[in-house]
């Protein structure tokens, strides 16, 4: 497997796991994952594990203002994912 693509899963099942351990927290009213960590996992490789997150454990899904963050997010994890794979097929 191409290590980009191992990355890739790796850091999506991560996001996945943190979404739905932040939900889990969510509901017991404890101690949170910061907004910042996971946009920043979602920017680093987790897009998919972060919609799946929202989607499979419905967290944070009625936030709008949370939601266009992670919109804006994932475009420019987009944008960094073309440039990183162009520098590496080229």
């Amino acid at each position: 497997m191409e290590p980009i693509l191992l990355y890739l899963l790796i850091i999506n099942l991560l996001t996945l796991f943190i979404w739905g351990y932040d939900k889990q927290m969510a509901k017991k009213n404890s101690q949170r994952i910061s907004e910042i960590r996971l946009f920043l996992l979602v920017f680093f490789g987790g897009l998919l594990g972060g919609i799946l997150g929202i989607l499979l454990f419905r967290h944070k899904i009625s936030k709008l203002i949370f939601l266009l963050k992670f919109c804006v997010v994932g475009l420019l994890h987009l944008i960094l994912l073309r440039f990183v794979l162009r520098i590496l097929w080229n």
